[in-house]
């Protein structure tokens, strides 16, 4: 805008299943922006068509405008070609800028289709640090590299697992998907969440890993899945029968942070427990904790990961907190990203 730019804002929402919704419009991200730079931030009354065109076509040298939510269009979530012609046709827009890292893992037109009409597609300067950073996890990482993976699931994770275990010194699991593991083990896990269906790959990735992933030695187990159930600590090979775990307990929460500690790069990915229940947050706030105390190089992604470094009041400890849980998976994952791949380094 200082350089006389015209700029065109676009932006999805929520996932609206039948066109336009009210509720899912950009218009209270418009006000927040105009409140933000100072000045005022015109909403278009859509993000294609003839009074788009007139918009884009009547803004001043430094002028800005927002489009409307591109979700309203199915053709967004698709790819499809004439939709992504037609965002750049009726903005005269002439350069991609992609800063939605959040949305770099899917081929949609906005985050990519748009690249094939216009004269460049770069890379915005949060997407430059996202790539920046997540990029140190998978090229050149200082060592001892400590990598912490949390969550319900170990489905969700196997891919990062298999690309992480080459790479680093330490891998940590906890969180519901430590218990697939256990049950790898032969361990008797009560109630405890367990994807029956993935124990033989656990199985698999402890015997590849040779010692490199790292399971809670203890944790705090309840007698119901409820903030108010009877819990206590108990080692992992002693769960009552019919209770669960819930949380990483106090010596597990010590080792795991005395490894991120003394990391020289530290990634985090998902709840130790079950963030959300008072009772049993307190590993994941832990490491937290650990994490900003860490003098290497920190990087946090996650909705829970980031949520449990900014209740801490230590999110500005961190050296990057990721704003894509599922770009920053696949990215870490080996995957080519979409909303990447049709970026060039520069105009």
């Amino acid at each position: 805008m200082k350089g006389g730019a015209r700029l065109v804002l676009a932006s999805h929402l929520g996932r609206p299943k039948k066109g336009p919704s009210p509720e899912l419009s950009l218009k209270p991200v418009a006000e927040r922006l105009a409140q933000l730079i100072g000045r005022p931030v015109p909403l278009a009354p859509d993000c294609v068509g003839a009074a788009v065109a007139a918009m884009a076509g009547g803004l001043p040298e430094g002028g800005l405008m927002l489009l409307e939510n591109v979700r309203f269009h199915p053709e967004e979530e698709k790819n499809d070609d004439a939709f992504a012609a037609r965002l750049i046709a009726d903005t005269g827009c002439t350069v991609f800028v992609n800063d939605a890292f959040g949305a770099a893992h899917r081929a949609h037109a906005s985050t990519e289709g748009v690249s094939r009409h216009v004269k460049a597609s770069v890379a915005g300067l949060l997407m430059e640090r996202e790539l920046r950073y997540l990029g140190m996890a998978l090229e050149a990482p200082q060592r001892p590299f400590v990598a912490v993976l949390g969550g319900a699931k170990v489905s969700d994770k196997i891919q990062v697992i298999e690309s992480l275990l080459p790479r680093v010194d330490a891998l940590l699991v906890g969180g519901g998907m430590a218990y697939t593991f256990f049950r790898a083990q032969g361990l008797s896990i009560g109630k405890s969440l367990v994807e029956e269906d993935r124990v033989a790959m656990a199985k698999e990735l402890l015997a590849k890993a040779k010692g490199k992933i790292h399971l809670p030695t203890d944790h705090v187990v309840a007698a119901a899945f409820k903030e108010d159930a009877e819990h206590r600590t108990a080692a992992v090979a002693e769960i009552p029968e019919g209770w669960m775990g819930l949380d990483i307990g106090p010596a597990t929460r010590a080792a795991f942070g005395e490894q991120v500690r003394r990391a020289k790069i530290a990634f985090w990915n998902g709840p130790m427990g079950v963030f959300e229940m008072k009772p049993f947050a307190e590993g994941t706030l832990a490491l937290a904790r650990a994490l900003a105390d860490c003098q290497g190089t920190t990087i946090v992604g996650g909705g829970d990961s980031v949520a449990a470094v900014t209740q801490m009041g230590v999110a500005d400890r961190i050296d990057h907190v990721s704003t894509g849980g599922g770009a920053s998976l696949e990215f870490l994952s080996g995957e080519t990203l979409p909303g990447v791949a049709c970026l060039k380094e520069a105009a």
